[in-house]
Formats: C-alpha cells, sequence, structure tokens
C-alpha cells in the first residue's frame, strides 16, 4: 500500500516537472512556429506559384515548377552567381576560421591588457553594419595599403587555374573583412582553449614535447567541436550578409514586375539548398575522427558483450543447480 502511495506521489512530481519543463519551453516553440516554420511553409508555396500584388490583395496561381525552371532560362546570371559563391565560400571560410583560432590562442597567452584586445578584436562585430562594409569595399578601404595585390593576382594567374584566381584576388583585396568576420568565432575559440587543462600541456613538455607537437596532439583534438561549429557560423553568416550577390538579387527579384514574390522565393530556395550543402560538407570534412575515441567505444562495447555473456552463463548454471545466481538480477 504504501509503495502505491509513493508511486502516486512521484508521478504528481514528475508531472509537474514536466509542465514546468513545457512551460518554460513554449515562448521558444511559439517563437519557432510564429517567424521560422510558419513563414517557410509561406515562402515555399510562393515558390509554386504566380504571385500578382493588386489593390485587392495578392493573388496566387498555381504554376508548380515553373519559378525553378525559369531560373535557368531566364536568369541568366544565377549560375555564375551561385558559382562564385561556392567558390568564395569554399576559400573564405577556412581561412577566416584558421585567422580566429590563432588570434585566440594569442589571446590565450599571458599577456597585459588581455581584455583590452579582446575588445579591440570583438568591436567591429558590434559597430561595423552591413551598409558600412558595403561602402568601405566601394572605397577600396577593405584591403591593407601595404599589401601588392596586382603583384600577388599576376602571380596566382601564373600557378592557378582562371577559375580560382577571382575568389583568391577577392580575398587579398578585402583582408580587412577577415577580422570583421572573426570576433565571434575567437570568442567561441578563446572559451574552448580556456577549458583546457594546463597540466596537459606541462605534461607534454616534461615528456620532451615541442610547441607544435602540443598543438597538434593537445590543443587541436580538443578544439576541434568548436572548428565545426566556427565553420558553420561563418558560413551562415558570409552567406547572408548584404554584400552578397546573390542576397541582393533575390531582394530585387521580390519587387521586379516581370518576376515577383514566387521567383524571388524559387531562388531563396534553391540558395539555400546549396547553403545547406556547404554546411553539410564542412560537417563532413570536419567530422571527429578521433581513433583513441573510437577505441573507446569498441573496448566498451566488447566489455558490454562479455558481461552479457558472463550473465548468461551465470543463469544456466543456476538452473541446472537451482539456486539463485550472484551478480544476476532475476526480476
Amino acid at each position: 500500500m504504501k509503495k502505491i502511495v509513493f508511486a502516486r506521489k512521484n508521478s504528481g512530481l514528475k508531472k509537474r516537472e514536466a509542465l514546468t519543463g513545457y512551460l518554460f519551453v513554449s515562448p521558444w516553440v511559439i517563437g519557432v512556429l510564429t517567424f521560422l516554420i510558419i513563414p517557410l511553409g509561406q515562402s515555399f508555396y510562393y515558390s509554386l506559384c504566380s504571385v500578382k500584388i493588386s489593390p485587392k490583395g495578392r493573388k496566387y496561381e498555381f504554376i508548380a515548377l515553373k519559378n525553378y525552371t525559369d531560373l535557368f532560362r531566364l536568369d541568366v546570371w544565377f549560375i555564375e552567381n551561385m558559382i562564385r559563391y561556392l567558390l568564395n565560400t569554399l576559400i573564405s571560410v577556412p581561412v577566416i576560421v584558421v585567422f580566429a583560432l590563432i588570434i585566440a590562442m594569442l589571446l590565450n597567452e599571458k599577456l597585459k591588457g588581455k581584455g583590452f584586445f579582446r575588445t579591440i578584436y570583438f568591436l567591429p562585430v558590434i559597430v561595423v553594419s552591413g551598409p558600412v562594409m558595403i561602402q568601405l569595399a566601394d572605397q577600396g578601404a577593405t584591403s591593407i595599403p601595404a599589401m601588392n595585390v596586382s603583384g600577388i593576382i599576376r602571380v596566382l594567374d601564373t600557378y592557378l587555374p582562371a577559375f580560382m584566381v577571382e575568389p583568391v584576388a577577392n580575398l587579398f583585396n578585402n583582408m580587412i573583412l577577415i577580422l570583421w568576420y572573426s570576433g565571434v568565432q575567437i570568442l567561441i575559440f578563446l572559451a574552448a582553449l580556456q577549458k583546457i587543462d594546463n597540466s596537459l600541456y606541462e605534461a607534454a613538455k616534461i615528456d620532451g614535447g615541442s610547441g607544435w607537437e602540443c598543438f597538434w596532439k593537445i590543443t587541436l583534438p580538443i578544439t576541434k567541436p568548436m572548428i565545426l561549429l566556427n565553420a558553420v557560423y561563418t558560413v551562415i553568416y558570409v552567406s547572408g550578409n548584404e554584400q552578397n550577390v546573390i542576397i541582393n538579387s533575390i531582394y530585387n527579384d521580390m519587387f521586379a514586375v516581370n518576376r515577383g514574390y514566387g521567383f524571388a522565393s524559387a531562388k531563396a530556395w534553391l540558395y539555400s539548398v546549396v547553403v545547406l550543402a556547404i554546411v553539410g560538407f564542412f560537417a563532413l570534412v570536419l567530422r571527429n575522427r578521433d581513433t583513441y575515441q573510437a577505441e573507446i567505444k569498441r573496448f566498451e562495447k566488447m566489455k558490454a558483450i562479455e558481461e552479457k555473456e558472463r550473465r548468461k552463463l551465470l543463469r544456466r548454471q543456476a538452473r541446472r543447480s537451482g539456486k539463485k545466481p550472484k551478480g544476476v538480477c532475476t526480476g
């Protein structure tokens, strides 16, 4: 009887805890439904329709995949802009992530005014907005004056294929943008580096490990999840800024007379698929392939199998002798 009363009290406590959890999660769920799921569904429906705006409101005419086929037939710059975006992203994202990791490692060292330098590197993320960056890029203020970009481009043109010269040249022309894009990534790497126990580095140095070996054997494996996180963040950030040609074309197509919401929605969905493919590519490349962790999992699996076989053997012996086996729960 006491067990039944205790079980009822326990179930009531679990229900109250679950209700509290649902109440805390409900604002997020409502926000996601209102500002993400429903707009996504509407934009996909727009991409399958011809949307016309009249004084009476919007008129929708279902045309299936015509907007998607028109992208390749009518928009002659779409494929070229998409290829240029792919090359720029695949080249710029690793550079930004590596730069952020280097700066984070420098800021993690013992130096005076560490907080000041952290603020300086993160300040452009807060202060510099999209329109400001566009104006600075148009005026050539995003390149380093001391760098001979034209000479670098001539060298690249000699040793690299033609389709790779333009993305790399754009990277050199916009070196200051790398600093602006790296503020959040630097903070994420810095948080990961500060969680590494210094005793690991001390033990490695006692064993004769160099700084390079400490980086490859300690720092890089521990920060590998943060590298993936920063790569995904950088892809999304670069893909949605105001300097992106495809984003600007989507804005322009929304209000174009001969294209409209449907055509722009189709372009946005195709662009989103490409962005997700790039994110998947970086996730595949940067996935954790740590052999040590794999060996631990394999050992734990073998240990579980051995324990299962031991329990089976004890049960068989107990059945033969008619006694309860030790270490086995028969209930």
